[in-house]
């Protein structure tokens, strides 16, 4: 063996290391470099901080101009999701084969995978056997003595065994057992095939060979082969030359199975691949016969919706979607010749009324005339023909209100009725119909309570309209109030003006507030009606409410009252999120609070402020 020693410098301490200099042979010029060093460290460490935000800045730049992008594409999907039949059906399609392509994939590679190693492993474990079997005969006969002998022996025999140009590549590690009791030949050292070294073989192998008897066991490791890694197994045995225990490991190159395998994965992907897209492509063709006349038909089914009845389906085959399509040709023909049936119908009855209205005025003027003279002249009459006189009055009067409601009723159904939109104060419209409910007020016993801000809420607003409305609903609630508080209350937001009158009378329940809006309807029949109504108020007011484009509610509890609530945008063609008054009173307190100044009671006694 060739020893190399290593020339120690006299300036060196006896551990190699440099011995200090007492006398400062070394000068300012080294003290200034290490004090310097942490002024350095500063540096490189501000540096590094500025590097490191302008990464962050430009990484958020990045984010704050690629997240909206995925933000939209996102919401696209979604939306196209949520409307599409067709996307949906595809979509889901291609998500489950690729799932199911994936699943089958991932089986099919690991079970060829399998079978690759195994039939590898069982090869190289068969090889080994008999390499190993080879070696050791050819040790046990060997007739050796010098060195160069030995090592020549093992040298050829390691070589045969490394197998160059068979199917598996075959390398070897052939390495002494450490801690042997027995006196070891010096003359073999350990051997590897080239850029191989022990450090390939897994410890937990070494650890079975070496407590091992004449076991052979095997491993997965890694070879490393030029400039790449390569999968590899490797085969242990133990083998003795001249007294001496040797590890003997045959490493099998793998690369070749692993080429295989890649290429059939290649294959299953490429094909996994082509079929999805066929699959896919296949959806979207299925999908698309069905779900196309049912897009057409829904089509069809808004414009029916839309008033064009004269639209149909076009039905091609005789299929179910043809038998669906004319059923409901079918359905839509009946629904038109019935919706033109109700519409001829309809407009019969409202020329009906109209002019059957039109055509009782003049007969009705000259009824009223003379009913006026006979009331004029009751007095001259005896108590019978005095009280007739009276009641014909009173007829012709209700007859008369009833006349003009229908003529009312009639501009409505003809749609010639317009809307006269001015800015006006809604205080003043409400203080004049509460002046002209006063006397009714009066005569029921009931007191109308005004409770609105001081100053005036302008809109856009036709005054006769809201000024009927108004009058209906105030009137109404003193009927049927039973002499109880009438209460008025108003408010307003930014986009609308709401006014609620509230009784507390009979009330109705939710039955009755749902149809108290239609024409005729009285929620007791038999109830005595004694300020003339003619039962088409309400569906006026509605009808003028509508006209405003506002609401019209009713809300009612039997024992409870009434509240009926109506709301107008402050300007004309505004749309109402919300109303500025409730609907529901609570406690049969409306709202107010600190915005209600003015405080007005009508009723049989002088009006007066109330706090």
């Amino acid at each position: 063996m060739v020893s190399a020693t290593k020339q120690v410098p006299e300036s060196s301490g006896p551990d190699g290391a440099h011995a200090p200099d007492p006398a400062g042979t070394k000068g300012p010029e080294h003290t200034d470099a290490l004090a310097a060093l942490p002024f350095r460290a500063r540096i490189w460490r501000r540096r590094g901080i500025i590097v490191g935000l302008r990464v962050a800045r430009l990484v958020r730049l990045g984010l704050q101009r690629f997240l909206p992008a995925l933000r939209y594409v996102g919401r696209s999907l979604q939306r196209r999701w949520r409307r599409s039949l067709q996307f949906r059906t595809v979509l889901t399609t291609l998500l489950l084969a690729v799932t199911s392509f994936g699943a089958v994939g991932a089986y099919l590679s690991n079970q060829i995978a399998n079978n690759l190693f195994q039939e590898r492993l069982t090869q190289a474990e068969s090889e080994t056997r008999y390499n190993v079997k080879q070696v050791q005969e050819t040790f046990d006969g060997a007739q050796v003595t010098d060195q160069s002998s030995v090592i020549t022996l093992v040298y050829d025999t390691l070589n045969a065994v490394e197998g160059r140009g068979s199917v598996i590549q075959r390398r070897y590690v052939f390495e002494a057992m450490p801690e042997q009791t027995k006196p070891r030949n010096r003359w073999v050292e350990s051997r590897a095939s080239d850029q191989l070294t022990v450090s390939v073989i897994p410890p937990d192998l070494r650890k079975a060979v070496q407590e091992s008897g004449k076991d052979q066991y095997w491993a997965s490791t890694v070879i490393p082969v030029g400039t790449e890694d390569r999968p590899g197994i490797a085969v242990g045995n133990k083998v003795t030359f001249n007294g001496t225990v040797y590890e003997l490991y045959l490493i099998y190159d793998l690369n070749t199975a692993q080429q295989t395998l890649d290429e059939i994965q290649g294959v299953l992907l490429a094909g996994g691949a082509v079929l999805v897209l066929m699959i896919g492509a296949i959806a979207w063709y299925v999908t698309r016969n069905v779900v196309s006349p049912v897009s057409h038909a829904a089509l069809v089914s808004e414009k029916l919706a839309a008033g064009q009845l004269q639209e149909r389906m076009v039905v091609k085959g005789e299929d179910e979607v043809a038998r669906l399509g004319a059923s409901f040709n079918h359905m839509a023909a009946s629904l038109q010749e019935q919706i033109t049936q109700l519409a001829t119908l309809s407009q019969m009855q409202q020329r009906f009324v109209s002019d059957v209205s039109h055509e009782l005025r003049t007969p009705l003027t000259t009824v009223r005339m003379a009913a006026e003279v006979l009331y004029d002249a009751r007095h001259d009459f005896d108590p019978i023909n005095k009280r007739s006189a009276e009641l014909l009055y009173n007829q012709v009067e209700r007859f008369q209100s009833l006349l003009a409601d229908l003529l009312e009723i009639s501009r409505f159904d003809a749609g010639v009725a317009m809307l006269d939109a001015e800015p006006e104060d809604i205080l003043q419209v409400i203080a004049h119909v509460i002046e002209g409910a006063a006397p009714v007020a009066a005569e029921y016993g009931s007191e109308i309570i005004l409770r609105a801000p001081a100053s005036g809420i302008v809109a856009e607003m036709d005054a006769r309209r809201i000024d009927r409305i108004l009058r209906n609903l105030i009137l109404n609630a003193v009927e049927h109030g039973e002499g109880r508080p009438v209460t008025v209350t108003v408010a307003a937001n930014q986009s609308a003006v709401g006014v609620a009158v509230r009784d507390q009378g009979i009330g109705m329940t939710p039955a009755e507030a749902a149809r108290v809006f239609d024409r005729f309807w009285r929620a007791d029949p038999a109830r005595a009606r004694t300020t003339g109504g003619s039962g088409l108020g309400l569906s006026i007011a509605m009808e003028d409410t509508k006209l405003h484009n506002g609401w019209l509610q009713a809300w009612g509890n039997k024992g409870s009252g009434s509240n009926f609530r109506l709301t107008i945008p402050l300007r004309q063609g505004a749309e109402i999120d919300r109303s500025p008054v409730q609907l529901e009173p609570g406690d049969i307190v409306l709202p107010g609070g600190q915005d209600e100044k003015n405080i007005v009671v009508l009723g049989p006694a002088l009006p007066k402020e109330l706090p």
